[in-house]
């Protein structure tokens, strides 16, 4: 009798585990196919006019036809992509999400001994684009190539200002200026295209990138572009070289930019939300606007995004070994 007793425990057991499965199951099927529920936001880390903001409101502009939403543009430049990190990670919902440069917070962990977030916290759903890179000086600098500006650097120590756009872009930067035995003035800016105004006026004599924010003024003539940080020239700047053709490969940089998540999302809504990403940016008139900016569409969902991230963590632990900097975290 115990035995039978033993026998009905356990099937009663699977049976309600069953069904809890099934009802899970379920719920997040449910949670994918009625969402969104009320309007969507996306959290960008740079000002209006950077290329992700630009890639952010081609997005924002397509995606309420599938989802039958608004989805608004947020701001939220400052504190290394902290301040952006933290309105995404505080909104603490499933309709609000961070639409930036996974450089922006890859480089973190040596940067800062404490972090208000997990590397977990930030969950890939669709990789939207490579974000062109490019070193730009003022033009009255009078500076004709990258090799021209370096040998006016190291000629006159400390007096030229330098910046660059915060996270894995900066971090590249500051491993090029100590390869090359610079000494630069840094200066930090909360407004990336301030920065650019500032080089153009020659307030500042070197800044490292987007070129979406180096534009107006290179458009202008108020800035020269030196190189652009990536392996390829870009067909619309066919005569600026690329920092190999330089000679200055540890400039290397490609900028990732995609869609990111909360970790409690289930993973069919992020299949959802993901999909229908890459397939507003197929569009041929998000392709063209992408390339006008120096973007490249460079589409993968939840998977290939976190192998590209994973990637960038590695060129950056190659470039921390190479100068001696140790994980703070």
């Amino acid at each position: 009798m115990q035995a039978l007793r033993a026998v009905l425990r356990f099937g009663a057991a699977v049976v309600l585990l069953t069904v809890a499965c099934g009802w899970s199951l379920s719920a997040a099927q449910s949670q994918a196919q009625n969402w969104p529920q009320r309007p969507v936001k996306f959290i960008v880390p740079l000002g209006p006019g950077a290329g992700v903001d630009i890639g952010a409101r081609l997005l924002s502009d397509r995606l309420p036809a599938r989802w039958g939403k608004p989805v608004v543009i947020e701001n939220r430049p400052g504190g290394d992509g902290m301040v952006a990190i933290q309105a995404f990670l505080s909104a603490n919902d499933d309709h609000t999400f961070l639409f930036a440069p996974s450089g922006n917070f890859t480089v973190h962990p040596y940067q800062y001994d404490k972090l208000p977030y997990a590397a977990e916290d930030l969950v890939p759903i669709a990789q939207v684009s490579n974000t062109i890179i490019a070193v730009g000086a003022p033009t009255s600098m009078n500076v004709a190539t990258m090799a021209d500006w370096v040998a006016r650097a190291q000629a006159q120590p400390g007096k030229f200002n330098a910046t660059a756009v915060p996270g894995f872009t900066e971090f590249v930067f500051d491993y090029f200026v100590k390869t090359a035995g610079l000494d630069l003035q840094k200066i930090p800016y909360r407004d990336t295209v301030q920065a650019a105004t500032d080089l153009g006026e020659n307030r500042v004599q070197i800044y490292m990138s987007s070129y979406a924010i180096l534009r107006p003024q290179t458009d202008a003539g108020r800035i020269k572009l030196l190189v652009v940080n990536g392996r390829e020239r870009i067909p619309m700047l066919p005569s600026v070289p690329t920092v190999f053709e330089a000679g200055y490969p540890a400039l290397e940089y490609e900028g990732l930019v995609g869609l990111f998540g909360r970790r409690s999302m289930s993973k069919d809504l992020i299949a959802k939300i993901g999909a229908d990403v890459i397939e507003v940016a197929k569009d041929p008139a998000v392709v063209n606007a992408l390339n006008a900016t120096a973007q490249v569409v460079n589409l993968g969902g939840p998977s290939e995004f976190a192998a590209s991230i994973d990637a960038q963590r590695a060129q950056i632990a190659k470039i921390a070994r190479a100068v001696g900097t140790k994980p703070k975290l």
